[in-house]
């Protein structure tokens, strides 16, 4: 090895020398010289045997040998690859025609029993119109129940005895502020059933003088309530005994479920007192030196309830319906009998014009078997009653159908807001209530003499300190009439999920606004919310409407007979609904950035109030016809998902329905969800079968969730249906077919609206 290694060395050196040499030789003039140091390339070392081999040279006929058989190859190649293409496209084709026949199969056999699925279905849909009918008796009983009871309330649907009712109440005039607070109960049930009767009642059966009537009513009760509480603090006002022996001002607190009053006067009128605290909370004022040395009085007066927002819009018939007039059996004078044979004598004259033959057998058999009296009386009487009840299910169903499509109709045009600061009520709700903050002039105070009470009553009551002044001479007046700096409590029953926003009410727009508002700060520990407030009105807070949209899933599913839960996930909560007859509940609420018990849970209610209050709790899951404006969604034909919740409420005592992925993915036409048959609240097997609706057809599809391409393939051994009672009819057994049979009306519709009222086919 060493020996072989000092060779290498050696031809290597002497490579080098050649090329030294021949540069020299260069330099000197030979330029003719063509080697160069590539030429002198090292061979490969064969330990001193030199290889006797020698390259092959390939002829001419060789090389055109060669190129032949390559392009014979190459061409073999070409016609296995066409061969190849034929071959599965030829297969491609088959498959789709195969496809295309087992489609047209399973559409002839659609077509075959679409009829007699729809007949199945109108007769398993007239659960609604009963629901609808138990309803309109239950009204109608609690107006006899109200009659009956002689409680001296009014019933609001009366037009006269809220009138009667308002005219009373506002002839008492001196009533305490405990007392006001005791009739606003009667007074907030009242405007609570008039919202709930113009909610509940579905439009066609509602006059548009009766909805106007119900409205002027909820403002008449508004405006009072508000007026007996101003009145009801003058009173309080006037009272000088009521004076803390601390600071010598006056300081009162009244609270009950409803309403809760800060007020504070100032008698003493100390110009260092500028921190204003209520009952050593954190709730109050920081006043200027202005307000400090002035006949002033402070009143923070929380209202639970919203009665500043506008009313919303109701839908106004623009023509009563009409019924359908039965057809009836033409009146005629005399007996019975005599209509039945003339009807008789008439039918054999047209059987013999048609046939052109004498009719003496038809007169024969009449003779021989001749209808009573009392028989034709009975049969008639049971045409009369049976016509007329059918007429008014078939309507009922109908009513049912158009209020149920107009809760999920969206709004064409987007609401018209007139600059930056105006509120969208559309896209933000107020929650909490109303926050009235107002500067008042002190009233004559009540002054002892002799045993007596002095009190000098102005014409006009209580009146407004106006702050900032209308006009002002002083150029610093932003010195003057500083921002006043407002802390308020957060009602404990409400949820934001985000820093709530301060607004306050224009009251020349009747709008609410975001500006004249600053330094707003918020202390979610102790729910206590300060900002700077540049004139004295009615404040409220509000959040986005739809920040709990679009739901990130949803599932339907069975507990027991007649009963299931509605659970809605978002992006900060998890609401959990139950659902029994014709009642909801808030089984439970999983908040993901806080902890939170709401005072709703456990409480049944009938579906609108629940949903009115969670919407009040600000757990809004709840889109409006004009939420399409502001959440990206996959909307859905109003009427494909009408269909869609109907057969879903139909089917949820015995099946579990679920969110899906690819309800985004296919078209507006057509929805999909998830579906499997559960009959005990622990599912016995956890597989789910992909179902796509289009309204009039429903069909099982191949791919599952875990799929990576969407496809609208039919599953294998599946067919066609009109209905999704007889699609899952196909896996389901007797026994949940049973129970979805035995469902009772009132709550397959309280499902139906709770699923219309969440519209999850469209905001998951």
């Amino acid at each position: 090895m060493h020996r072989v290694k000092a060779m290498r060395q050696q031809a290597a050196l002497s490579v080098e020398w050649m090329h030294e040499r021949l540069v020299s030789w260069n330099k000197k003039g030979f330029h003719n010289c063509s080697l160069r140091r590539r030429d002198f390339k090292l061979q490969p070392f064969t330990c001193g045997f030199k290889s006797d081999s020698k390259k092959k040279k390939i002829s001419k006929a060789e090389r055109l040998r060669l190129l032949q058989e390559e392009e014979e190859r190459r061409l073999r190649e070409e016609e296995e690859a066409r061969l190849k293409f034929e071959k599965e496209q030829q297969e491609r084709l088959e498959i789709e025609r195969i496809e295309r026949e087992k489609w047209f199969q399973l559409e002839e056999k659609h077509l075959e029993r679409r009829n007699q699925e729809l007949e199945e279905l109108y007769l398993l849909e007239g659960c609604f119109s009963e629901a609808e009918k138990l309803k309109r008796d239950t009204r109608s009983l609690s107006q006899w129940k109200h009659y009956t009871e002689c409680d001296g309330s009014p019933d609001p649907s009366v037009t006269q005895e809220m009138n009667t009712f308002i005219s009373l109440w506002k002839e008492e005039a001196t009533e305490t502020f405990e007392a006001v607070m005791e009739k606003s109960k009667l007074v907030l049930s009242l405007i609570e059933k008039l919202k709930l009767i113009l909610l509940e009642a579905p439009p066609c059966d509602l006059e548009s003088k009766n909805i106007i009537q119900y409205q002027r009513s909820i403002l008449q009760l508004q405006e009072l309530l508000h007026l007996k509480f101003n009145v009801a603090t003058e009173i309080l006002l006037r009272a000088s005994t009521l004076a803390d022996l601390d600071s010598g001002n006056m300081e009162k607190v009244i609270q009950d479920e409803n309403v809760t009053l800060y007020l504070w006067a100032n008698l003493k009128k100390n110009p260092k007192y500028k921190s204003i605290r209520f009952s050593d909370t954190q709730i109050g004022f920081e006043i200027p030196r202005i307000l400090a040395t002035s006949d002033i009085a402070l009143r923070l007066l929380h209202t639970h309830y919203d009665h500043v927002t506008p009313l919303c819009p109701v839908l106004i018939p623009a023509e009563e319906p009409v019924p359908p007039e039965p057809e009836v059996v033409p009146e005629v004078m005399g007996n019975p009998e005599e209509a039945v044979d003339q009807k008789d004598l008439v039918d054999q004259e047209e059987s013999k014009e048609g046939e052109g033959e004498p009719g003496s057998t038809q007169e024969e058999e009449v003779k021989e078997e001749p209808r009573s009296a009392e028989e034709l009386r009975t049969s008639l009487k049971e045409e009369s009653e049976a016509v007329p009840c059918e007429l008014e299910m078939k309507l009922l169903s109908e009513t049912v159908s158009e209020a149920q499509k107009f809760l999920i109709e969206n709004a064409t045009e987007k609401p018209y807001i007139l600059d930056d600061t105006e509120v969208d009520l559309w896209q933000f709700t107020t929650l909490g209530g109303v926050y009235h903050l107002d500067v008042l002039e002190l009233p004559p105070l009540c002054k002892p003499v002799k045993g007596w009470m002095i009190v000098e009553l102005l014409k006009e009551g209580l009146q407004k300190f106006a702050y900032p002044p209308e006009t002002t001479e002083d150029m610093e007046a932003e010195n003057v009439f500083p921002p006043i700096e407002v802390s308020l409590k957060i009602h404990d029953n409400v949820v934001f999920f985000e820093d709530p926003m301060v607004v306050r009410w224009d009251d020349e727009g009747k709008r609410w606004r975001s500006n004249g508002i600053a330094n707003v700060y918020y202390r979610p520990e102790e729910r206590i919310v300060t900002f700077n407030l540049e004139a004295f009105g009615p404040v409220t807070l509000i959040q986005d409407t739809h920040i709990n949209m679009p739901y990130q899933s949803w599932e339907l599913r069975p507990l027991d007979v007649n009963r299931v839960l509605l659970t809605v996930t978002t992006v900060f909560t998890e609401l959990q609904i139950q659902i029994k007859e014709n009642l909801c509940m808030l089984a439970s609420i999983k908040l993901k950035t806080q902890e939170h018990i709401s005072a709703l849970e456990g409480k049944w209610m009938a579906p609108i109030p629940f949903i009115i209050a969670l919407k009040k709790a600000g757990l809004n899951v709840f889109p409006t016809g004009h939420s399409h404006f502001y959440v990206i969604t996959n909307n859905k034909v109003p009427l494909v998902e009408m269909k869609a919740y109907r057969q879903m409420a139909l089917l949820s005592s015995a099946f579990a329905f679920g969110w899906s992925k690819w309800n985004a993915v296919c078209n507006s036409t057509k929805v999909i969800f998830k579906v499997k048959e559960q009959l005990t609240e622990e599912p016995a097997t956890p597989d789910w079968v992909l179902l796509m609706f289009s309204g009039d057809r429903a069909q099982s599809l191949k791919i599952s969730e875990e799929s990576e391409v969407f496809s609208e393939s039919v599953k294998e051994e599946t067919q066609f249906h009109s209905t999704l009672y007889h699609m899952v009819k196909e896996f389901a057994s007797e026994e949940a077919m049973e129970r979805t049979r035995g469902a009772a009306c009132q709550f397959v519709d309280s499902v139906c609206y709770m699923l219309l009222s969440t519209r999850v086919l469209s905001y998951s």
